[in-house]
């Protein structure tokens, strides 16, 4: 129904069948082919500095596994499939933005709610509740595997030893209770969105270009055991007279180990597009910034998103590449984790990680925050605010996300099972779907290009999810992953 607003305008109210409201403004129009504006928020965000809201929305843990990605396909597969992925991110956004304009909806959430009722914005909801959770997730278990390593270089602290300070899971555990859950039960807590962990990840950007030119290939420190095996091979050999043989075998190896693969097929290429779409998710930040936009139009709003995703699919890939040419076959799911086997001494690699450590510890409260409301909006949609819910969800989320964590066997599984499932949803099937559906069919009909090209949208997200979560729950079946752990 129609109510009088704020300077004229005019507030459109959809009535939610489980007792909650949902309330979106825009200005009305005389024209119906001009789009409407949102003017619940007036819009002070210059292009710029939405191109890096967007640009830290999109940037996340996703980074650290992208070397790993590159290593299972090679350097020319993984562009292709970088490629794909981020043109198929950008039109999933043209679907958003186009479906929006049409119905002045400002949340993803809402869109779901407008197109199909309350089983669409439960559906959102839902997906958008896993993403964040699997990233508070991934956040954690890089405090689980690099806080370890940051004690051991801070008080040279043997690396074998079972000393409690040095154990991942009591430290992510001690972490979650006295820095993350404080900051999580705080009523409000700034919208410093996602800068943090953009700062993390720009310093760990730089490291690996910089640590390419330092790391020579062969890398002899990478294993104590297999250089010693190696030196005392040499040393055998050289005394049965087979040391000119022994050397040609060795350089084969090492010129076999340091050659950069194009192309390649294996049991940890199906983790590939999860990585890929985990490191691309941003859609549901994609219409606040828009309505914070100044002069917001779906044009202008859709050249921020492209040039966003241009700018993180550069970075990306320069991330992938240098660290899988530093590493090769030995490059590890968490890129990071791989440099204190070089020499886990080195201060600028030390500085990195407390880097990152600092930032995903700060950014996992700012995203339970919105997983918080989420599940409230879900389960207690009428109810005002209540410190016990308040305190409750966020107990639980960290509880259950400290269980996953800590029984998790690498954080692969975590970018695989949460980049096959909630990813393809909020970046293919559901703007595909919302689009199909809130367009109106004497507007565009199902058999006209762009609702064709919206329906094959929806089947390649339902195939890369269906394809990714088979093939991932086959090589967990045969103990591949398990094998790759430190791979």
């Amino acid at each position: 129904m129609l109510e009088e607003g704020q300077n004229g305008t005019q507030t459109v109210r959809f009535e939610d069948p489980d007792g909650g409201r949902e309330n979106e403004e825009f200005l009305p129009s005389a024209d119906k082919r001009k789009p409407f504006r949102f003017t619940d928020f007036e819009g002070k965000t210059s292009f710029g500095m939405s191109v890096f809201n967007l640009g830290n929305a999109i940037m996340g843990s996703g980074i650290l596994g992208l070397a790993y990605a590159m290593a299972n396909t090679g350097i020319i597969f993984f562009l292709f499939l970088l490629t794909a992925v981020a043109a198929l991110s950008s039109y999933s956004i043209h679907l958003l933005l186009k479906s929006s304009g049409i119905v002045g909806i400002r949340a993803y959430e809402q869109l779901g709610y407008r197109a199909f009722g309350t089983p669409g914005k439960l559906a959102a909801g839902i997906a958008i509740t896993l993403q964040n959770i699997g990233a508070m997730s991934s956040y954690l278990y890089i405090v689980k595997s690099e806080l370890p390593l940051v004690i051991q270089a801070f008080l040279k602290a043997d690396p074998d030893s079972d000393l409690w300070y040095i154990n991942g899971n009591y430290l992510v555990v001690m972490v979650s209770a006295s820095i993350i859950l404080p900051l999580a039960l705080m009523k409000q807590l700034g919208e410093s969105r996602f800068s943090s962990m953009f700062s993390g990840s720009l310093a760990y950007f730089h490291l690996v270009i910089y640590k390419k030119f330092q790391i020579p290939c062969p890398f002899e420190m990478f294993s104590a055991n297999s250089t010693a095996a190696h030196l005392s091979l040499n040393v055998s050999s050289h005394s049965h007279g087979h040391d000119h043989v022994n050397g040609l075998l060795h350089a084969e190896d090492d010129d076999a180990h340091c050659t950069p693969r194009l192309f390649t097929i294996n049991s940890q290429t199906a983790y590939t597009i999860p990585i890929l779409a985990f490191a691309f998710v941003c859609h549901p930040e994609v219409l606040p910034i828009y309505t914070e936009l100044r002069n917001p139009t779906k044009k202008k709003m859709q050249k921020v998103a492209n040039i966003s995703i241009f700018i993180m699919y550069t970075m990306y890939f320069l991330a992938a590449l240098f660290g899988y040419l530093t590493f090769y076959d030995k490059v590890e799911p968490e890129l990071l984790h791989a440099y204190s086997k070089i020499d886990p001494y080195d201060t600028l690699i030390l500085c990195v990680r407390v880097a990152v450590l600092t930032a995903v510890t700060l950014t996992v409260p700012i995203v339970l925050f919105p997983v918080r409301r989420a599940i409230q909006q879900m389960f207690f949609p009428t109810k005002a605010f209540n410190w016990l819910n308040h305190i409750g969800i966020a107990l639980i989320l960290l509880f259950l996300i400290n269980m996953l964590v800590i029984f998790a066997p690498n954080i692969l599984g975590i970018f695989g099972i949460i980049g096959a499932t909630s990813a393809p949803c909020l970046i293919f099937i559901f703007p595909a779907v919302f689009y199909i559906r809130i367009v109106p069919k004497d507007e565009e009909p199902m058999n006209s290009l762009p609702k064709i090209v919206a329906i094959c949208f929806v089947a390649l997200g339902v195939s890369f999810m269906i394809m990714s979560l088979s093939f991932i729950f086959l090589d967990w079946t045969t103990g591949s992953s398990r094998a790759a752990g430190g791979h």
